[in-house]
C-alpha cells in the first residue's frame, strides 16, 4: 500500500497504526497470497468479531439499564448483524482499499458485502492488536454503534420485520406468511432479488433487494403496513 493511500484510509479510521502491517494484513484477501507471505485478514477478522462483541455488549449493558437480558440480546444481534457492519463498511469506502487477486477482482470482490464485512472486522482486531481495546472501542462507537443507534432511534430491542409480521399474525392465531422467490436480475456480483410475500392465497407484498434476506426484510415490512391497515379498516 502506497504512503498516500495508507494516510488516507487511516485518517477515515480515525487511528494511525504504530505498526503499519497490521493495517496491511487487514485489507489483504487470501486470493492475494504472494510467495512465502501467507497472511490475510481472516486471523485479524476473527480477533475482530469477538472484540465487536465485547465492546458493542458492554455499550449496550450501560446505555440500556432497563433492558432485560432478552432484549439486549435482540438488540446485540442487530447491532452486530452483517446488514450493520456492511453499512459502515461502506461508509468507510473499505472496498476500494481491498488488495485482491486478479479472480476476486474480475467478480466485483470489492462491492462483495461478505468480504466488507469481513475486512472491517479485520480493521477492528488490527486496531485492537496495534493499540488495545480503548482505540478499538472509539473506532466502533463512531463508525458503527452510535450511527446504529441514531439510525434506529434507541429501537434496536425491536424485532425484525420478519419477526415482527409473525409475531402479528401469532397474536391472532393467524397462519404464517410465505416468501417466494419470484425472480432475479443483475451480474452476479451485483444481483437483485424480488421478493413476494404472501399469507392466504392473498399477496400482501413484493420488494426487491441486494440479498434475499433483505428483499424478504422490505417486503415484510410492506406486508405487516397492508394487514394493519385492512385490521383497522375493519375494526372502524
Amino acid at each position: 500500500m502506497e504512503e498516500s493511500e495508507r494516510n488516507e484510509l487511516q485518517a477515515l479510521l480515525g487511528h494511525r497504526f504504530s505498526q503499519p502491517d497490521h493495517l496491511e494484513h487487514a485489507l489483504t484477501h487470501r486470493s492475494q497470497r504472494q510467495g512465502a507471505i501467507e497472511f490475510d485478514y481472516e486471523r485479524l477478522e476473527f480477533l475482530g468479531d469477538r472484540v465487536l462483541g465485547l465492546v458493542a455488549s458492554g455499550c449496550l449493558f450501560e446505555r440500556f439499564p432497563d433492558w432485560d437480558a432478552g432484549k439486549l440480546s435482540k438488540a446485540l444481534s442487530r447491532l452486530v448483524s452483517a446488514a450493520s457492519i456492511h453499512h459502515a463498511a461502506q461508509h468507510l469506502s473499505l472496498g476500494r482499499h481491498l488488495r485482491l487477486g486478479p479472480g476476486e477482482e474480475k467478480t466485483g470482490g470489492r462491492e462483495k458485502k461478505r468480504l466488507l464485512v469481513d475486512a472491517y472486522e479485520a480493521i477492528v482486531g488490527a486496531i485492537y492488536l496495534d493499540a488495545g481495546l480503548e482505540p478499538a472501542g472509539d473506532f466502533l462507537q463512531r463508525t458503527l454503534i452510535q450511527p446504529a443507534l441514531e439510525a434506529t432511534d434507541g429501537g434496536l430491542d425491536r424485532s425484525d420485520h420478519k419477526s415482527a409480521l409473525q409475531e402479528w399474525c401469532q397474536e391472532r392465531a393467524l397462519p404464517g406468511v410465505e416468501y417466494r422467490l419470484c425472480g432475479s436480475s443483475g451480474p452476479d456480483h451485483r444481483k437483485l432479488f424480488d421478493v413476494e410475500v404472501w399469507h392466504e392465497d392473498r399477496r400482501l407484498a413484493v420488494s426487491q433487494g441486494a440479498s434475499k434476506k433483505e428483499a424478504e426484510q422490505h417486503a415484510a415490512s410492506l406486508a405487516l403496513k397492508t394487514l394493519r391497515a385492512g385490521s383497522n379498516s375493519g375494526s372502524a
